[in-house]
């Protein structure tokens, strides 16, 4: 019998991958998973590396594989079968997934191999995979008494479920909401691309006039450009109300995701869930990140009231309002009247720069700018079995040695049967064989929501949406330059708050000249951008940095504190958004907005306990690009250092050890400030 899902062929076969195929698969390939753990568990002396922590890992490879293309397909091509599939086997895989570290006697068989023998005569790599493989059961649980960990099974397979119907009630409370337009008078403010994009909606669906969706390409447009101030109130309530009431009601579940995640925690001996994260990664603590935050916020805040209060000015002078009106500046209005500042304090129109980045030039551009960074070959492959017709297919080469590194799939455009944002995730993870100096090549993909092409017109993209795809790209790099010899330790199979390093560090080239020149090219006559043009995008880059900063501290902070509490000390959840917001707000506080119930960073994410990490990384990063500046953008010996020490190393070592043999020193928080514009 075929089995399509349990293949592991390096070029997937997509089109075998049915939904009809999920539960026989997955359920045969849990039956094998079973069957390995038990062996391992079971095994006897001699202990040795290969039939205990190896033997776990390739006794569970299959259906790791398996249902990683599952839960992949419920991302980009979602449908009523798949997601049927899908839910009907995730509470099986996540019962066995969470009892594995619960398993006493292979907790016995890991413990006796890691801790009683002597494992001296194995590689640095090896030795740390172990001690990273004890901790973690540890964690999960492992040392609990038997009805305890029956809990902690428990626990774990809920929250699956919760967290899955949470992801599937924001993915269909996003589609349910459409605004069709017949009157172009209420579009006035608009720029073309999006009237063009929001008429081809309409046109898909066989409506007349003009579609608007909760989709970002369609509402970012709105709240950022249009006129009309009842357009912007509707579609921003209509965002704000994703997740909140009606059949796709998030509220209940952050209740009860958040009170499973607070007893878990003190199940395995922590005060709370941020702590229970935290303890392994850089913060080292709940508290040493929000301490972090609250560092960062006493160094901006003064700054963040100085352009809150200009923006409120600004306003106020252009429509003739007192500066006391309490509703000078509602959350509708925000987006639209900082755009309005940027444009008069820098001259600077973003829609002006969509003709620049089409976005096959700007990945071409990329491409060109991996190569003279890091020394990396890329090449379209023609492949036509995929998830999408728009999806395309890459291979990546070190340009010296003519390695194949990896390959990649790249999907960049909304669909209704595709979830929101931008990530980067992999299929396959290839290591090192020290033993014959052979590296067997990773498999990834990168997705995205950007502004898709309209009629005859490619996709012409926002310098925004250019940082987006030079991020997910920078994640990409990291998981297709790893070398371990240990497939779980190689990639971005790093501490969280390390993992955003790479892709943080390559936004920056977006707004150098140098790079800029490589790629941004009109679409039409293909000259160059203007020299003006990007020193506008670099001069405009510090506009309400202030704000943004605090902005996304402020999100950092409402993670923690939902996972530091005690649920028992909990107010609602629009009165603990209400009290965490409280520094940062902008604008009076409006009820029906409750970001926590499409908060899916969090709630469906990895980013739990975690948020904090992008502010965490943005230090790193601004640290090191200040390196490759105070020499040069394409420096190769600083590349090559950042190829060894952080695209290359994975997990293998402790990341600040990591991060001063490649920077020589301790990263400076100064150094985001003065990229910021916040210090001199």
């Amino acid at each position: 019998m075929l089995h399509p899902f349990l293949q592991k062929d390096f070029h997937i076969k997509w089109t075998t991958l049915t939904p009809e195929h999920i539960e026989t698969d997955i359920g045969k390939a849990l039956d094998e998973a079973r069957i390995a753990v038990d062996a391992v568990a079971a095994q006897e002396s001699p202990l040795t590396y290969t039939n205990t922590i190896a033997a776990l890992d390739e006794g569970l490879e299959t259906l790791n594989h398996a249902w990683g293309l599952v839960s992949h397909l419920d991302s980009v091509n979602n449908s009523p079968e798949l997601r049927a599939a899908h839910n009907a086997m995730l509470p099986m895989v996540s019962e066995f997934f969470a009892s594995i570290p619960l398993n006493e006697a292979l907790w016995e068989t890991l413990k006796a191999y890691g801790v009683e023998s002597g494992t001296e005569d194995l590689s640095p790599t090896k030795q740390r995979y172990i001690a990273e493989t004890l901790a973690d059961f540890r964690e999960a649980g492992a040392d609990l008494p038997p009805q305890q960990k029956k809990r902690a099974s428990e626990i774990q397979s809920q929250l699956a479920e919760l967290t899955q119907q949470y992801s599937e009630n924001c993915l269909d409370g996003t589609n349910a909401w459409e605004k069709i337009i017949t009157d172009e008078k209420q579009l006035s403010g608009l720029p073309k691309s999006a009237l063009d994009a929001a008429r081809q909606s309409a046109e898909q669906k066989s409506k007349e006039g003009w579609r608007f969706t909760l989709q970002a390409p369609s509402y970012i447009p709105v709240m950022t450009y249009a006129d009309s101030d009842v357009l912007r109130k509707e579609v921003w309530s209509a965002y704000a109300a994703i997740g909140r009431g009606g059949e796709h009601d998030n509220r209940q579940l952050v209740r009860q995701i958040l009170d499973l995640r607070h007893e878990f925690a003190r199940l395995v001996g922590q005060e709370n869930f941020a702590n229970h994260v935290t303890e392994r990664r850089m913060a080292a603590s709940g508290q040493a990140a929000l301490d972090f935050g609250d560092e960062i916020f006493q160094k901006v805040r003064g700054q963040f009231e100085k352009e809150a209060e200009e923006l409120r000015h600004f306003k106020a002078s252009k429509e003739g309002l007192p500066l006391d009106d309490p509703s000078l500046l509602e959350p509708w209005e925000v987006g639209y009247w900082a755009e309005k500042q940027r444009n008069a304090n820098y001259a600077f129109d973003e829609e002006a720069l969509r003709p620049y980045f089409p976005i096959d030039r700007v990945i071409s551009g990329m491409y060109e700018i991996a190569q003279k960074i890091f020394g990396l070959r890329i090449e379209e492959r023609d492949t036509s079995k995929v998830w999408h017709e728009e999806v395309k297919f890459y291979d990546l080469f070190d340009s010296e040695t003519n390695e194949h590194l990896g390959s990649f799939y790249a999907d960049w455009h909304p669909r209704e049967s595709k979830r929101g944002g931008a990530w980067m995730n992999y299929f396959i993870t290839g290591n090192r064989d020290p033993s014959v100096g052979e590296r067997s090549p990773h498999l990834g993909l990168i997705c995205g929501n950007l502004t898709p092409a309209v009629g005859d017109q490619p996709a012409l993209l926002t310098h925004r949406e250019v940082e987006t795809i030079f991020h997910e790209f920078g994640h990409l790099l990291h998981h297709l330059c790893g070398d371990v010899e240990v497939k779980s330790l190689n990639g971005v199979n790093v501490p969280w708050d390390f993992v955003e390093l790479p892709s943080q560090i390559m936004e920056n080239w977006c707004y150098e000249r140098e790079a800029l020149a490589l790629f941004a090219k009109h679409y039409e006559t293909g000259d160059r951008i203007p020299m003006d043009l990007i020193d506008k995008i670099k001069s405009a880059s510090t506009f309400q940095q202030g704000i943004q900063t605090l902005r996304q501290l402020s999100f950092g902070l409402l993670d923690m504190y939902w996972h530091g509490i005690d649920p028992n000390t909990r107010t609602n959840v629009k009165q603990q958004e209400k009290a965490t917001f409280k520094q940062t707000q902008l604008f009076p506080e409006v009820e029906q907005n409750c970001m926590s119930t499409a908060f899916s960073h969090i709630f469906q994410g990895g980013y739990s306990s975690g948020y904090y990490s992008y502010k965490w990384a943005e230090v790193l990063d601004a640290d090191a690009f200040e390196y490759f500046k105070e020499n040069s953008l394409f420096d190769p010996k600083i590349a090559n250092d950042f190829k060894e020490y952080i695209l290359s190393k994975g997990g293998t070592e402790d990341p600040l050890e990591l991060y001063i043999k490649f920077r020589g020193q301790k990263p400076k928080a100064d150094a985001l400030l003065r990229r910021s514009g916040l210090l001199n």
